[in-house]
């Protein structure tokens, strides 16, 4: 049945799985398959004994001083292999192996034999009057002292019998109660199972169904060539087009400017002369009527006369700086500007852009016929996946897993009431073992609770009272039922202390640190014809590297029983259906797909003739060294407004009459002239001198500029026309890669999730687990250890509470005769 599981589990992963050794790895979009359908297992394979588990730790350490030596993998071994015996040395291994056993179970059989002859021998002798059995008791200054020394020790030794036989009844109904609620255990290992059945076909189901998300993904792409390939075209070549187009957009608007700067510079121009011709004439009737001023007799007086003569001497100073009038006029270039602009420049260069921008859609309008084909390829591998799951048996391998799981289950319930009655029958005869080390106790306890409390110590040995020699009888009935049960009770301690120390050390210990699996694992020892037993089994192939350790540490990590098993030795699964025909085909048809990009036509000839029309519009050869001579001089020598100022201040120095108002008056009329004719050809002037500048910056080189523009423009067409090609063969080639490479992502999550996800063999380790670790080791091994070394104890320290017993009691019975104080040493 597990191998037709392992069969049904690779005919579905064999459906989905094909080796593609990719040509490119490039950053395709990541897809999103969503988890595995799994669900969680209820089986927690670990068992925490609880309080009870110091003492298991103790019975440990106990049996690591019995037997501290390593496992012996090579006897066990040679055990299986029936080679055990033909070396003389494999005998002594064994007995070194085992010598802390051999030891303890010859010490046991000694005091098997030895005890119940000694108590024989023990009754004869008392009932000849020896060994304490003569009803005398001759007097002694420290019976006192040793009458206390003889209750103390057998009171620690019951004592330390008590806790031997605690931890045996402990260690007993410890074993009943896991016993009784195993069931539940077991339920959930197969409840685990069920679901590991279950499951797994709709898992494989769930794989197989993301094929669906791979292919949308690609279709996705394709019905979306022209955003992307197209896209990838695009920008490819938009690194030289997008320059290029921008430099010749940048050119349009320069030829505007050029116009603007050209226009200002006429029209200040002409301002300016007009202005500066205006300025001068009024400026001479300034100087004139002034002149006439200051020839006034007024000035003549001594106190005038200086500041007439100064003011008289400034006169020259009111005159023009800057003369307009010789500056050449641009009329021929801004007419040629003029002629260039009756071409759209920029209209002509956003044409180029729409046509480039459109190469998203000349990629869908050229491969609209090879895409279908590309599409009938998906939707056929999608098909051939389809129809090959559905030609799998995989309900009647179920069907028949589950019947047998079925069966096996119904077995296994109905042969617990069996094995819970038998547990029974167990616990009672270790119930009545420990019964008879409680009785030994009881009478312990109540000789020396009468004894004890009975004890006169001024009554004489025939006078002692009824409760001492009460409690007396108690301890001489202890020593008897000592002797009686103390030999049955070692034949159990040697017994289960043989068989469950054995199985703890040669079977607990080597299962926890996997030595075990090792043994098992040794070429040709379950099979002398097998190197390798379970890939036998499995494979009918011994020669695969299988083993239980490695199968058991995968499940033990919850594992896929491909990867566990190493299926891939019974079924290649990337052999069942081989996708890279499928994924050549489409890449072979991607390849195929030819783009014309030769109608787009990013500037044409009118263009170009209008950027060289512009290059000889003559703005280069402007005289711009006496413009700008001109502009940085001042409108007037002086500044008016100073001149007024002063001109009124120096006529305040004047006495007051008509020449001072008259001075004044001028002043006022400078200032009039500077605010209305002055100030507005400065903000001529600014203007002039912003264009002038603007135009040398956009003169200078300009030939130079405009071919390089023009030389990039063809650049840029001529990669368009004659090495397009190029670049959408690797933009094709990267987008047939992307293509490809949504199919990869698909086969590395198939390929990774039945190894870590489908089919997760946890439940089969967590059974082997329940089995050996928690039922054999924790529930059994365990309890029955602990059960042996509390009823072992129990048993060892009889011994001393016999002897403290027969000595205690000789001072708690009521003797026949006694004698006077006697400093003599009893003897008995």
């Amino acid at each position: 049945m597990a191998v037709e599981l392992c069969l049904l589990l690779l005919l579905f992963c064999g459906s989905t799985i094909s080796e593609v050794q990719p040509i490119y790895k490039p950053p395709p979009g990541t897809l999103d398959f969503g988890f595995v359908p799994a669900k969680t297992y209820d089986t927690g394979a670990y068992h925490e004994p609880g309080a009870i588990g110091i003492l298991f730790k103790i019975v440990h350490a106990f049996l690591y001083l019995v037997q501290p030596n390593s496992f012996p993998q090579d006897l066990i071994r040679k055990l299986a292999q029936q080679q055990f015996g033909n070396s003389q040395g494999d005998y002594q291994k064994a007995i070194y192996y085992e010598i802390g056993f051999i030891v303890s179970a010859a010490l046991g059989l000694l005091f098997i034999l030895l005890l119940p002859l000694v108590g024989l021998c023990f009754c004869m002798c008392r009932c000849c009057d020896n060994c304490g059995g003569e009803m005398h008791q001759r007097q002694k200054k420290n019976a006192d002292c040793q009458r206390s020394c003889f209750a103390t020790f057998l009171f620690v030794a019951s004592l330390i019998i008590s806790v031997g036989v605690l931890c045996a009844y402990a260690a007993n109904q410890h074993l009943t109660n896991q016993v009784r609620g195993a069931k539940k255990l077991v339920n959930s290992n197969f409840k685990d199972l069920k679901i590991f059945l279950n499951d797994t076909p709709a898992q494989i189901d769930y794989l197989v169904s993301q094929y669906n998300t791979t292919k949308d993904k690609a279709l996705s792409d394709l019905n979306n060539v022209g955003p992307v390939l197209g896209t990838r075209v695009q920008e490819q070549l938009g690194k030289e087009v997008r320059p290029a187009l921008d430099a010749a957009l940048t050119m349009a608007g320069a030829i505007r400017e050029t116009k603007e700067a050209l226009e200002n510079v006429s029209v200040s121009v002409e301002v300016l002369q007009e202005g500066t011709e205006r300025l001068h004439a009024n400026l001479t009737d300034v100087k004139v009527h002034l002149s006439n001023t200051l020839s006034d007799s007024a000035c003549n007086a001594a106190q005038a006369a200086s500041t007439c003569n100064i003011i008289r001497n400034s006169l020259s100073q009111l005159n023009i700086n800057a003369n307009f009038s010789g500056l050449p006029g641009v009329n021929s270039q801004l007419a040629k500007v003029n002629d260039v602009l009756k071409i759209d420049l920029s209209s002509l260069v956003q044409k180029g852009y729409a046509a480039f921008n459109d190469t998203p859609d000349l990629v869908v309008n050229q491969t609209r016929n090879i895409l279908s084909d590309i599409k009938s390829v998906l939707e056929s591998i999608g098909s051939n996946i389809t129809t090959f799951t559905k030609m799998l048996p995989v309900q009647n391998i179920i069907a028949d897993l589950m019947v047998y799981l079925t069966q096996s289950e119904a077995y296994v319930q109905d042969y617990f009431p069996v094995m819970e009655q038998y547990d029974f029958y167990r616990w009672l005869g270790c119930l009545i073992l420990c019964c008879m080390v409680v009785l030994i106790l009881v009478f312990y306890y109540l000789g020396l609770l009468c004894g004890t409390c009975g004890y006169d110590k001024h009554a004489s040995p025939t006078t002692r009272g009824c409760i001492s020699n009460t409690g007396g009888n108690f301890l001489m009935a202890g020593v008897g039922f000592s002797f009686l049960f103390s030999w049955v009770l070692m034949v159990v301690v040697v017994l289960t202390f043989v068989t469950g120390g054995n199985v703890e050390k040669l079977v607990c210990e080597p299962f926890e640190d996997k030595n075990l699996f090792k043994v098992l694992d040794t070429p040709y020892l379950l099979n002398q014809h097998w190197k390798n037993y379970l890939a036998g089994i499995i494979f009918k192939n011994p020669n695969v590297n299988l083993t239980f350790e490695k199968v058991y540490s995968d499940c033990k990590e919850n594992k896929g029983i491909y990867t566990s098993l190493h299926l891939e030795h019974l079924f290649n699964i990337n052999e069942l259906l081989n996708i890279s025909m499928y994924t050549e085909d489409v890449a072979l048809r991607i390849e195929h797909i030819q783009i014309n990009l030769s109608k787009i036509i990013l500037l044409d000839e009118i263009g170009k003739e209008n950027l060289l029309n512009f290059s000889s519009s003559g703005i280069d050869g402007i005289d711009f060294s006496a413009y700008l001579t001109e502009i940085n001089k001042s409108v007037t020598k002086v500044d008016l407004l100073s001149f007024a100022n002063d001109l009124e201040a120096r006529a305040d120095q004047l006495p007051k009459g008509a020449l001072e108002n008259a001075l004044k008056g001028h002043a006022n009329n400078i200032r009039m002239i500077h605010n209305q004719q002055v100030v507005p050809l400065e903000q001529a002037m600014s203007t002039l001198n912003q264009s002038i500048r603007l135009l040398k910056r956009t003169s200078s080189e300009l030939m130079v500029k405009v071919k390089n523009v023009i030389s990039a423009v063809n650049a840029a067409q001529n990669l368009i026309n004659n090495n397009a090609s190029q670049v959408i063969v690797q933009e094709t080639k990267e987008y047939m890669d992307t293509i490809i490479g949504y199919f990869e992502q698909y086969i590395e999550w198939v390929k990774e999730s039945i190894a870590m996800e489908v089919a997760a063999c946890k439940p089969i380790a967590n059974v082997i687990d329940t089995a050996v670790d928690i039922f054999l080791c924790s529930y059994i091994a365990d309890s029955v250890n602990t059960f042996w070394f509390g009823l072992g104890g129990s048993s060892m320290f009889l011994i001393p509470a016999i002897i403290f017993a027969v000595k205690l009691s000789k001072y708690y019975r009521r003797m026949d005769t006694e004698d006077v104080y006697d400093d003599s040493v009893e003897q008995w």
